[in-house]
């Protein structure tokens, strides 16, 4: 039947719309105009307001609030395809941020090639603070959450001591990257009406189409994958079940540090003081899920709760609190979470329909 066949499409959507609708039904309640969330969504997608016309402005701002959840999202989707949960995707970014940050102030290239070195840097600055979760859970069983966790919070309090040790450093910052080093565009921004969109983008598209090579298509993201499904049978089969553990989550490692990178260097041009952590990471987890941790799935969800904290700042001006857009991304979040009772409900719809159907085609059988 239809919904069997696309039950894996069917429940994401109907958590999002799940979620839309509860976002609306708390508007109406507070006795404030649903219409003005559909509006903010439009306008953050579109850049189309009735009666002001075209800002492109939004979809800029769009572009580069979705660009660090999807790459997180493809790092959480990447280890949970593994079998692994990289809870730590969160302080990954900040070091990754960190390495590119110094990297680029302190050793600055021509470009396109220093800007491309930063970012495999930033990436390998990830993919080391992934080692260590993956160690312990190869060698002494250590669950990667809670040596994730942990390590959230040591990489936002050791990164903002090393960005203010950083020559010429504030507070609150670091001194600009140089031009050559980062990947703001002034052509992209002049086309967006002065957005911060940036050349980001490209190494997104890449990441994601790398990813679902690697995943679907080679011998090396199958024995990853199948060391994360059964490791018994893995190891029955040759495969080194403990390296297969550590490089997986350092390969979501990397592409939560590339995510860091691309702040730094695309977003802010410069490195930050955090006075506390940004949810990259975390977000991330909510993008692989209702992404269904597959490449195209994560993109879209990816610019899905990008859309939505673009809708925050938009609701504002309508004064619908920020927190309505907050609360729709949790209920999706929330939705998702309770798949199996929507795969449940699903499936006695797919049961029903097909006794339907078996009932009529017995009783044509009958007449005829």
């Amino acid at each position: 039947m239809f919904i069997s066949k696309y039950e894996k499409i069917l429940i994401p959507v109907i958590a999002i719309i799940a979620g839309i609708i509860l976002g609306m039904i708390i508007i109406a309640i507070c006795g404030l105009n649903v219409g003005n969330l559909f509006t903010a969504l439009l306008q953050g997608a579109t850049g189309i307001k009735a009666g002001s016309g075209l800002n492109l402005r939004y979809p800029g701002e769009l572009i580069v609030t979705s660009m660090p959840l999807i790459l997180t999202g493809l790092a959480i989707g990447f280890a949970y395809r593994c079998g692994m949960f990289n809870i730590g995707a969160e302080g990954q970014f900040i070091i990754g941020g960190l390495f590119s940050c110094y990297f680029a102030i302190l050793c600055p290239m021509p470009s396109p090639f220093g800007v491309i070195l930063a970012l495999i840097i930033g990436g390998i600055g990830g993919a080391l603070w992934a080692f260590l979760p993956g160690l312990l859970k190869v060698k002494f069983n250590i669950s990667e959450v809670v040596t994730g966790i942990m390590l959230n919070y040591t990489a936002l309090y050791s990164s903002n001591y090393f960005i203010k040790i950083l020559p010429g450093s504030s507070a609150t910052r670091t001194v600009d990257i140089p031009d050559s080093m980062n990947l703001t565009s002034d052509f992209l921004s002049s086309i967006t009406n002065n957005s911060r969109l940036h050349w980001g983008f490209i190494v997104v598209i890449i990441a994601a189409v790398a990813y679902w090579f690697i995943i679907e298509k080679t011998s090396f993201g199958f024995s990853l994958r199948a060391t994360g499904f059964n490791k018994e049978g893995a190891r029955y089969a040759g495969i080194k079940d403990g390296q297969s553990t550590v490089i997986s989550i350092m390969i979501s490692g990397f592409l939560a540090g590339l995510a860091g990178a691309l702040v730094v260097l695309g977003t802010f041009a410069y490195g930050r003081v955090l006075s506390a952590m940004e949810n990259y990471g975390f977000d991330g987890i909510a993008v692989a899920l209702v992404g269904g941790c597959n490449a195209i799935g994560i993109v879209l969800a990816g610019i899905l709760f990008g859309l939505l904290k673009v809708a925050e700042t938009i609701l504002q001006t309508s004064g619908i609190p920020r927190e309505i857009a907050q609360i729709v991304s949790s209920s999706i979040i929330f939705f998702v979470a309770i798949q199996y009772a929507i795969k449940f409900l699903l499936d006695k719809l797919n049961n029903k329909l097909s006794g339907s159907k078996n009932t009529k085609t017995k009783k044509k059988g009958e007449a005829a």
